[in-house]
């Protein structure tokens, strides 16, 4: 497969493979706190979980990523990226064992809810040092490769995080604090990881006679340059129509997500340990869809073209949706939950190749701060929708209608677009 000969390819780099192993160590540890977050909020059997409380735990981790995510290059572009790393895991492991203090005390939620925001916001400077570091490990030939299986390898680790927190719940005596107390061990394994990497050696480069502008200046002229990537966007219309794609599946998964959380609450279990078992069975089949999709995506938007790729993912979608998940049984959603993961991946490359091949180089990171906000924006606005939407059991005909409708109106857009994209896959 050319994901896996790539990472071997790429594995003989000392320095990337030490950089890959704190990206690893760091999602990991992500996907161990993100789970021990969602069953503290879902599954602990002293609360009675609504859409709302899931709506909240959402933006909570995601909506640091779309407020700070486009920010966090004025700071990083100041301070060094490997103490970036050192420092920001191991605040990062000091704030979760508070995290898991305050599960133990039982605290109001919205003091949990506070330091979980912490924890998340650390995270993005920490993702956003691991990709501005790649070019000062792999040289100009390598870095488009090592941009493909940097991101999928991570989100692999975050998955395999999320299981190792389903399975020490299970055994630990459901103990959310636990679970936290984990995730804080791996924070601090991968600040111990990056002291394997030189000082110097990712950069920013020290230029003493090049002054930076304020922070405030710097702020400003972020937003100023996000203004300016969105009107860059508006003149190339295929990464438009990807972007604002992938923004509503993107949406339509988020909605399916709370829906697939509420079931295996209350739908599909008698305990909460049984709710959770069914979650980890749905997170990891959902996550083997993200890999299929990363092994398939190449020969198929060079097939059809990334767009028609897309076209294609949304119209699968809108068809399997109603046809396996208006049953609301375990079986065909976990079924659903594989394939929709293939497409919500595959839409998502799809779109990164869309924006990377058509956009400008002088403004592809402006925009590529504008796809993150709407990335994470639509998740917890899918959530907010939901909860509004959601009965309590979480079985929701009109919610799997409405998502169904949104899949098949990307596709039917793509297609009336009027013309096959052209490939952008070598």
């Amino acid at each position: 497969m050319p994901v896996v000969r790539d990472l071997r390819v790429l594995l003989r780099v000392r320095y990337f493979r030490r950089l890959l192993a704190v990206r690893l160590l760091s999602q990991s540890a992500d996907g161990v706190y993100q789970v021990a977050l969602a069953t503290y909020v879902v599954f602990s059997p002293e609360k009675q979980t609504s859409p709302a409380a899931i709506a909240s735990a959402m933006a909570v981790l995601l909506l640091p990523y779309s407020v700070i995510g486009p920010f966090a290059g004025v700071l990083l572009d100041r301070w060094r990226r490997r103490q970036v790393f050192l420092y920001g895991n191991l605040l990062r492991a000091l704030l979760a064992c508070g995290t898991a203090g305050l599960v133990l005390a039982s605290v109001p939620d919205w003091l949990f809810y506070a330091s979980a925001l912490s924890v998340t916001a650390v995270n993005r400077f920490v993702l956003a040092g691991l990709s501005a570091s790649l070019p000062r490990v792999v040289d100009t030939d390598r870095l488009v490769m090592a941009n493909a299986v940097s991101p999928t390898a991570g989100t692999l680790a975050a998955v395999a995080g999320g299981g190792l927190a389903f399975a020490v719940r299970l055994l630990a005596a459901d103990s959310n604090a636990v679970v936290v107390l984990v995730g804080a061990a791996i924070y601090l394994g991968a600040a111990l990881a990056s002291l394997r990497l030189p000082i110097a050696l990712l950069g920013p480069d020290r230029d003493l006679g090049h002054s930076h502008p304020s922070v405030l200046d710097a702020v400003v002229l972020t937003v100023r340059g996000m203004a300016a990537g969105l009107r860059h966007l508006g003149e190339r219309r295929p990464a438009a129509w990807a972007l604002t794609a992938m923004t509503l599946m993107r949406f339509a998964y988020g909605a399916l997500t709370v829906m697939l959380l509420m079931l295996c609450r209350y739908a599909w279990s008698t305990t909460e340990s049984e709710g959770l078992a069914l979650l980890g069975i749905a997170v990891g089949v959902s996550g083997g869809g993200f890999f299929i999709a990363a092994v398939i995506t190449p020969w198929g938007a060079g097939r059809f073209g990334t767009l028609g790729w897309i076209t294609g993912l949304a119209g699968v979608a809108a068809v399997l949706v109603p046809a396996l998940g208006l049953p609301f049984a375990p079986e065909p959603m976990l079924v659903a939950a594989f394939f929709l993961g293939v497409v919500t991946q595959g839409a998502k490359i799809s779109t990164d190749t869309e924006v990377q091949f058509r956009v400008d180089d002088a403004f592809r990171g402006r925009v590529f701060a504008v796809y993150d906000v709407l990335f994470n924006v639509a998740f917890v606005g899918a959530a907010g929708v939901a909860a509004l939407m959601l009965p309590p059991d979480g079985k929701s005909v009109p919610l799997i209608v409405a998502v169904a409708v949104i899949y098949g109106a990307v596709a039917l857009a793509l297609v009336r677009r009027g013309r096959r994209p052209e490939r952008c896959f070598t």
